[in-house]
């Protein structure tokens, strides 16, 4: 038996986020897909619109001097246009580095990402890593 279309798709943004293809990340969402960041760091906040969204993955890769790394460790769809990814992120900024287990909550439609739901094992660290909101 194959892998679920919505499985497949979240993998294929994985990857072509993991390779800094933004133009293949790009064509896998809407044009008015939102990523939804917990927290209250300069990271935090909800991002309306494809541009948005991947200015925020160029800032994320800016204040991390292009260390940001994440490990897909598994991916569970509901069958009916939602997934749920579970990662592993790591970056250094600074004299800092951190690595934190976390996720996305993934909304589908017509086999496109839509909407991302992020979740971290620990916001307030997070926060202390990304630094205050601008």
């Amino acid at each position: 038996m194959g892998e679920h279309p919505d499985v497949a798709l979240v993998r294929r943004g994985y990857d072509a986020f993991s390779r800094g293809d933004m133009e293949t990340l790009a064509s896998l969402m809407t044009g008015d897909v939102a990523h939804h960041v917990p927290g209250s760091s300069q990271m935090s906040g909800h991002f309306k619109g494809r541009d948005n969204v991947l200015a925020m993955y160029a800032k994320l890769s800016e204040l991390t001097g292009g260390t940001f790394r994440v490990e897909l460790h598994d991916v569970f769809t509901d069958g009916r246009g939602h997934a749920m990814s579970v990662h592993t992120w790591r970056a250094d900024r600074g004299d800092r580095g951190i690595e934190m287990r976390g996720g996305l909550f993934f909304t589908i439609v017509g086999n496109k990402i839509s909407d991302l739901d992020e979740c971290v094992a620990d916001i307030q660290e997070a926060d202390a890593f990304y630094g205050p909101a601008e």
